[in-house]
């Protein structure tokens, strides 16, 4: 079989079986070895056929890396920059020492118009090694001349050993930029004569924080599911994309709404807090509740104040911190670097 043919059937696996080729149970040992056994085996035929053809498969690379990471990077050339949607992603310096790497990834605006010094990528790259480690990637700087981001990313091998010899793949497919913010009083609040909402839901949460509300409700079954605030319209929006739906008591705790609109794609995220207007004291949430909406795309959260009583409510006012964006930029970026020493790269 020719290896382009093989390569057409492979696509034709089910990942599923992939995915239990890498199960560690006991009584799957005989068929993992035996599907190790045939990575390697295919590992061997596409480095004697078609190693270009293969690496250019983004179906064949996935599939292949949840198999095997280590021929998965053999099999993936080099390739310092690309371009996609207006956008140029490269790797611009390095520093490889020991078991660390830190990697430069600049990514430049060649419109101009695409992102600003606010560029978030947005939790959506990723990072690929034919070893295992941790990682992460942090904003370095910003050039407004040349439209420029540079990121800096750190991978660190586990156990200590030298990673020098390898290839890194670094991956993108969304930015986010165009951030606003905004912090301050909601003066169009007045709590002395606010209209309590005591209309109530149990929720399936996405998330929860607060000590004491992770405790009570995480893992809880359905039926003591967390209770919240049933949305009752929008009271105030004090930043295009978030809404305060509800201000009101569930179970003698203050509960304070905020609709954060199109996460997914915005991630739109944001505080409450009160001031107290006497002492000028700030009090946080103890915790908050957050949950989708029916479309599954936004998302209303809950923040809890377990120590205002509804009869010093009007001694407050009410805080907020919010930062949205007009949404995310998707693309298809990257690039695969070989792990060198420095002194080895000049």
């Amino acid at each position: 079989m020719r290896g382009n043919e093989l390569l057409n059937k492979m696509d034709l696996i089910d990942p599923e079986y992939i995915l239990a080729a890498d199960k560690k149970s006991v009584p799957k040992r005989i068929r993992l070895k035996k599907w190790c056994a045939a990575a390697a085996c295919l590992c061997l035929i596409f480095s004697l056929a078609v190693p270009i053809m293969a690496a250019s498969m983004p179906a064949f690379y996935d599939m292949l890396y949840a198999v095997s990471p280590a021929a998965a990077q053999f099999f993936k050339p080099v390739q310092l920059s690309c371009e996609d949607n207006g956008i140029r992603m490269e790797v611009s310096a390095a520093y490889i020492h020991e078991n660390i790497a830190e990697i430069y990834i600049s990514i430049q605006d060649l419109e101009g118009t695409k992102f600003d010094e606010t560029i978030d990528l947005f939790d959506s790259y990723q990072i690929n090694t034919p070893f295992d480690c941790s990682s992460h990637c942090i904003l370095s700087g910003y050039d407004p001349d040349t439209h420029t981001a540079e990121f800096l990313v750190t991978v660190e091998q586990w156990d200590d050993r030298d990673i020098t010899g390898d290839k890194l793949t670094f991956s993108l497919r969304e930015i986010l930029s165009n951030k606003k913010t905004y912090e301050g009083i909601l003066n169009k609040i007045n709590l002395s004569d606010i209209q309590l909402n005591s209309t109530t839901q149990r929720v399936d949460p996405r998330g929860i924080s607060g000590s004491e509300f992770i405790e009570k409700y995480e893992g809880s079954a359905k039926q003591d599911l967390p209770t919240v605030l049933k949305p009752s319209g929008t009271i105030c929006s004090p930043v295009d994309g978030v809404s305060l739906t509800g201000i009101g008591y569930v179970d003698k705790y203050l509960h304070i709404q905020v609709y954060y609109k199109d996460i997914l794609k915005t991630d739109n995220h944001g505080m409450i807090a009160l001031i107290n207007k006497e002492t000028g004291e700030t009090i946080s949430a103890d915790g908050s509740v957050s949950f989708f909406d029916d479309a599954g795309e936004s998302s209303y959260e809950d923040y809890i104040f377990t120590e205002i009583s509804a009869e010093t409510l009007g001694g407050y006012d009410l805080y907020g911190g919010f930062t949205t964006s007009s949404g995310s930029i998707e693309g298809n970026w990257s690039v695969t670097f070989p792990l060198e020493d420095t002194d080895n790269m000049q």
